[in-house]
């Protein structure tokens, strides 16, 4: 038995294609969500937004903030703890070396001397409680 069917006669039965293009619109929605309470927490921190969704390359940065002291790089994640796991695990050690690609590249164009360099993991946990947020400060190194 196929789960789904081509059902393109019929508009009013949704397609596996219908049915993928919701669930990456979904997807975009509930990151873009979370990139807006990261942004959110860290200007509440006092630091200024630098960039949003930098690409380099096939690489992106999700924000990049800074104060008087530091540059970060921030990697944001979200997600429901029970149904996949915290959503800091899904910073692994091949994630890391994208974002630090992605991070020197931005160096390489921009000037930052003095400022301290960092990279941060920001979750945004949805619980029936509401939204937790746990920022993961340093969270990884270059090293």
């Amino acid at each position: 038995m196929t789960l789904f069917q081509d059902n393109s006669n019929n508009p009013s039965k949704p397609t596996k294609r219908d049915v993928d293009k919701s669930v990456g619109a979904n997807r975009r929605r509930d990151g873009y969500h979370y990139e807006e309470v990261a942004a959110r927490y860290y200007q509440d921190l006092g630091y200024e937004i630098i960039a949003r969704n930098y690409q380099a390359g096939h690489r992106e940065i999700d924000l990049i903030v800074r104060n008087t002291e530091a540059l970060i790089f921030v990697e944001v994640k979200g997600g429901r703890t029970e149904f996949m796991g915290h959503p800091s695990h899904r910073v692994d050690q091949r994630k890391q070396k994208l974002l630090i690609a992605a991070a020197q590249q931005y160096l390489a164009q921009n000037d930052v001397d003095g400022l301290d360099l960092c990279f941060d993991v920001l979750t945004v946990t949805r619980t029936r409680a509401g939204e937790q947020i746990e920022r993961y400060a340093n969270a990884f190194s270059t090293d």
